[in-house]
């Protein structure tokens, strides 16, 4: 059952695309809004966070929970349609997973579109994957994490680290994935009006920005088109009424046909990337929670 914070979150997303109807804002002000949703919810209690790193020439924020294992890393691709997002954003979230992973987050500071399309933000993640390597990180201690794009950035990450010929890092966290440019997902249909933050034209938008005049159909843009052969096992979690859910599905039923192991969680009536709502909203702690039990496992071997 449902909580009564899930209530209180979902009447204020849907307030604020209320509010943003029929208003066309400049992308510094879609920037500045997403920020403080973010920070609205944050928890920074206990947790150490370390700026100016500087992660293979990619901005960087270390984030560290009290009793956060040294030797265990996170790389985090925070969400945002590639064209908003930044440690602002997505420092509480990556407080949270800091807590339920007892471990290191490397939180990176990517380039976002429209000043930097496609593929300046896979481009980045690769370039901060070799830094932690070359840093002495331990690959089997080392686990890729993201949240809507950065979800599908996580999976474009890591088809980039095999494909570079790299050691791949112990698995792959997929939270509220988008790996569609194309929005192509029955889910788009049967759970518009439900989603309180994402609908297809909104989706295409952001495709469009991103991409830039690039083939949408290109296996680290649309992720669902890679080659997901000797991926390391991956996390997937989604929300029941996101319209991105089928992103999340035809992912895990794509990357099982080629051998990958995947654990796939849809958690009943919770929206898009609902985690950033912890420690406010019991069912975002509990899926943390889920993910932790998922890393402890993985760098367990």
């Amino acid at each position: 059952m449902a909580s009564a914070e899930l209530q209180e979150v979902l009447a204020l997303l849907q307030q604020r695309a209320q509010a943003r109807q029929g208003k066309v804002l400049t992308w510094d002000e879609r920037r500045q809004s997403y920020d403080d949703l973010g920070m609205a919810f944050e928890d920074l209690d206990g947790v150490t966070l370390s700026d100016g790193i500087d992660a293979g020439g990619v901005p960087a924020l270390w984030v560290a929970a009290d009793g956060a294992d040294p030797a265990r890393t996170i790389l985090f691709l925070h969400g945002g349609g590639y064209c908003q997002g930044s440690p602002l954003s997505h420092r509480g979230l990556a407080a949270g997973l800091s807590r339920a992973c007892r471990a290191r987050v490397l939180l990176l500071d990517y380039r976002l579109a429209p000043e930097h399309p496609f593929p300046a933000p896979v481009e980045d993640s690769l370039a901060a994957y070799r830094w932690l390597i070359d840093q002495g990180a331990d690959p089997a201690k080392l686990c890729i994490a993201g949240d809507s794009a950065g979800g599908g950035l996580t999976v474009a990450a890591l088809v980039s680290v095999r494909d570079a010929g790299l050691t791949l890092p112990a698995a792959g966290i997929c939270l509220s994935p988008w790996t569609d440019m194309e929005a192509k997902g029955a889910s788009m249909d049967t759970n518009e009006g439900i989603d309180p933050m994402i609908v297809r034209a909104g989706i295409l938008d952001f495709a469009k920005t991103y991409l830039n005049g690039a083939d949408p159909k290109s296996p680290t843009a649309t992720q669902l088109n890679a080659s997901f052969d000797g991926l390391p096992p991956l996390l997937i979690q989604a929300g029941s009424i996101e319209t991105l859910l089928d992103d999340a599905t035809r992912l895990d039923t794509l990357a099982k046909q080629v051998g990958v192991e995947t654990v796939l969680e849809i958690w009943d009536d919770m929206p898009h990337v609902w985690h950033m709502f912890a420690p406010k909203l019991p069912e975002a702690v509990q899926a943390l929670v889920s993910v932790g039990a998922f890393v402890e496992t993985r760098l367990a071997g």
